[in-house]
């Protein structure tokens, strides 16, 4: 029996995915959570052998849960589940460890069939957001680029973002302007929605 964890921040998705999880002979629902923040724990306490994580939930994202995983409970696959197909965001999560990334639509026969893939090692990930990430290529954001189009997004100021993140505001500038440059956008706050978009954020 494959013990499955689900971390969905949306009840009744998360009933549902149990729902028809469950109806499978060779898997069982061990926890379920609703935030990002609890993944670890219920993943220590609970054991599973697989965790389904929902990229946006509150407390963390799934990528942030598969990273936590990664480190405390390393038995655990994480497959990464989304209604967004972002090719940024599968580059992220594969470089976290996550087994596998499918989008929240697929049929859950193909769903079931990722969990028993990544239990025997394999890596699942959605071929056509696979396609999309190849032909994106990586972030051209830097760590840092990133973390200042972040603390833009709500339209803060120079002044705000630099108390913010600890740095000068002459430097904040530089980031976004290198930021807005790279995204092709004409604000900050374009280039912050670009790169999300992207899922380079």
């Amino acid at each position: 029996m494959i013990r499955v964890l689900i971390a969905e921040d949306q009840t009744l998705v998360r009933g549902a995915l149990r729902a028809l999880l469950e109806l499978e002979d060779d898997l069982e629902v061990v926890a379920e959570v609703g935030r990002g923040d609890a993944v670890v724990g219920a993943a220590l306490e609970h054991r599973p052998d697989v965790a389904l994580l929902d990229i946006e939930m509150p407390g963390g994202d799934g990528i942030e849960a598969a990273r936590g995983l990664a480190a405390a409970v390393p038995g655990c696959r994480a497959v990464i589940l989304t209604t967004f197909g972002r090719p940024g965001f599968l580059r992220r999560a594969m470089e976290v460890g996550a087994a596998g990334f499918l989008v929240k639509d697929a049929p859950v026969a193909e769903l079931a069939r990722g969990i028993r893939a990544v239990m025997a090692g394999e890596r699942v990930i959605d071929r056509e957001l696979a396609a999309a990430a190849l032909a994106i290529g990586a972030t051209p954001l830097s760590a840092r680029e990133a973390d200042v189009l972040r603390a833009a997004v709500d339209g803060s100021t120079v002044a705000d973002i630099a108390g913010r993140l600890f740095l000068s505001e002459g430097t904040v500038r530089n980031y976004l302007s290198s930021a807005i440059g790279k995204t092709g956008a004409r604000t900050r706050v374009e280039a912050a929605r670009v790169a999300a978009e992207k899922g380079w954020l």
